[in-house]
């Protein structure tokens, strides 16, 4: 299960930003998770609240955002959210596409005291 390299990562990134803003205790995560980014969002909710105890974070509420598959089309130029993971453009059905969105996750922001 990678979530838990993954929390750490992110325990450790927060506390990055803690420290740089003199905070003392985080009280709120909000991350954003693309569907394609590997990693399972109940997973790596249960590897936060397991490693978080006895950290700058313990106690603070984690919230996920889920980012659906955003893709351009590089023959139209129409960008679409995908419902399906469908590498298709939902207007000329080219498949000549970019993925712009849902690939990645991001700490987006924090709440600190």
């Amino acid at each position: 299960m990678h979530e838990y390299s993954v929390v750490q990562a992110l325990l450790e990134q927060i506390e990055d930003v803690a420290q740089q803003n003199d905070a003392t205790k985080v009280t709120k995560i909000i991350v954003k998770i693309g569907v394609m980014s590997g990693i399972e969002a109940h997973l790596l909710e249960i590897a936060f609240n397991t490693f978080k105890e006895k950290t700058i974070c313990d106690g603070a509420e984690f919230v996920m955002n889920i980012q659906s598959l955003k893709i351009r089309c590089n023959s139209c130029l129409k960008e679409s959210e995908l419902e399906k993971v469908h590498y298709c453009c939902q207007e000329c059905a080219s498949t000549d596409v970019e993925v712009i969105d849902g690939e990645d996750m991001f700490l987006m922001s924090l709440e600190m005291e």
